[in-house]
């Protein structure tokens, strides 16, 4: 899955064929995995539940499609991957090189397409959407590395931050720079402040290269960003700053305007035609963008004050599922499928507040696969862990 999510243009297809064969060849197995720690089980399968009810509930209330709850309607495969590992019980192992895999390949597809002229390194999706999940195959490659692998660890992490600059996304810095503190702070090594100072004079050097090398400012668009805000300090909102201020606007006038139901999900751009411009001017490209580039901001525009709610149920519940698994697995260090499994979550949390991680059916999917197959693993090795002490 890891392997294939950004190198392939099907992305998850040909990992979703694999998941039903082999589903289909053994379903008695996970039919009795269900047994393993079904109190995370019947959570997910609620979380599932509710995000899929909400979103049909939506489409029924403002008569759209089923195509408007199509990213949502994906929360149904988490409990079927716990189910999945739990019976199937395949190694961890697998799963970071695969991480690894991909950050390696990805980083060669970006290369390529920008060497080839493009102005930013796009694959299959968007260049947000491909830094978003590029950070996530980071987390997996740190905190599911097996023992003795740092080498390769770090020429994943060289490679993954690479594919980021190639994007010149920006949005997702704040959740790569949670994931080295937490590498920093989780790792034995001298103290901890000695650990978070040689960080600090790393990302120091980081930023000194990015802010004095023309290419690399270039190509992270940190200009762009600087006239972006003196545009908006002006009043003028046509820039990639300026329109997710305007949106936030957008989405908390709607909000107090609907604050039950919203607009309806998948339709902020309805919630963007109160601006002038919008209504003026049809041809507006920030009119047009489907999705608030926030997370907040897009479900409660959408589904009101439920979808507020449940957004703080989709990233909340995973978290406190892998934090209690993480407290059962008898690791002594932050790592693991559990540890990562938080990390991914905090992840999520953090690329959203640029991007509306479940309107883009990559990182949707990327999510709802993930969070299943890190719950089943952490259900798993606490299984092991509870049978080797006799409880």
């Amino acid at each position: 899955m890891p392997a294939l999510v950004l190198t392939l243009p099907s992305n998850l297809l040909g990992y979703g064929v694999l998941l039903l064969v082999s589903t289909l060849l053994a379903p008695e197995l996970l039919w009795r995995a269900r047994r393993i720690e079904p109190t995370t089980l019947k959570v997910m399968t609620a979380l599932m539940l509710a995000v899929v009810a909400l979103g049909v509930f939506s489409i029924l209330l403002f008569q759209q499609g089923l195509r408007d709850v199509d990213n949502r309607s994906r929360f149904l495969v988490i409990p079927w991957l716990v189910l999945w590992v739990c019976a199937l019980r395949p190694d961890m192992r697998w799963l970071w090189r695969g991480a690894l895999a991909g950050l390696l390949g990805t980083f060669v597809l970006a290369l390529v397409q920008v060497l080839q002229g493009a102005p930013r390194a796009e694959l299959s999706t968007n260049a947000i959407v491909l830094a978003d999940i590029v950070a996530m195959l980071m987390v997996l490659l740190v905190f599911c590395r097996p023992s003795r692998r740092w080498s390769l660890v770090i020429v994943g992490m060289a490679a993954g931050c690479g594919t980021i600059v190639l994007t010149g996304s920006r949005g997702v810095f704040a959740a790569l720079l949670a994931l080295l503190v937490v590498l920093a702070l989780s790792l034995r090594w001298r103290t901890g402040v000695a650990r978070l100072s040689v960080l600090g004079v790393m990302l120091a050097l980081g930023a000194t290269l990015m802010l004095s090398v023309p290419e690399l400012r270039h190509q992270l668009r940190l200009t762009e960003l600087h006239s972006d805000v003196q545009r908006l300090e002006q009043g003028d909102a046509d820039s990639s700053a300026g329109a997710r201020v305007e949106r936030l606007q957008v989405a908390w006038e709607t909000f107090k305007d609907h604050p039950f139901t919203g607009v309806g999900i998948g339709q902020f751009d309805t919630a963007m035609q109160r601006l002038p411009v919008c209504r003026t001017d049809p041809g507006e490209l920030r009119c047009h963008l489907g999705h608030a580039h926030n997370d907040l901001a897009e479900w409660t525009a959408t589904q009101g004050l439920p979808g507020l709610l449940l957004l703080l149920a989709v990233y909340g519940v995973p978290l406190w599922v892998f934090v209690r698994l993480h407290r059962r697995s008898g690791r002594a260090t932050f790592r693991g499928p559990a540890a990562a499994g938080i990390m991914i979550v905090v992840a999520y949390v953090l690329c959203g507040l640029t991007q509306s991680m479940f309107a883009h059916q990559m990182t949707a999917s990327f999510y709802v696969t993930i969070v299943g197959l890190l719950a089943g693993l952490s259900m798993v090795e606490g299984a092991r862990h509870r049978a080797a002490i006799g409880r």
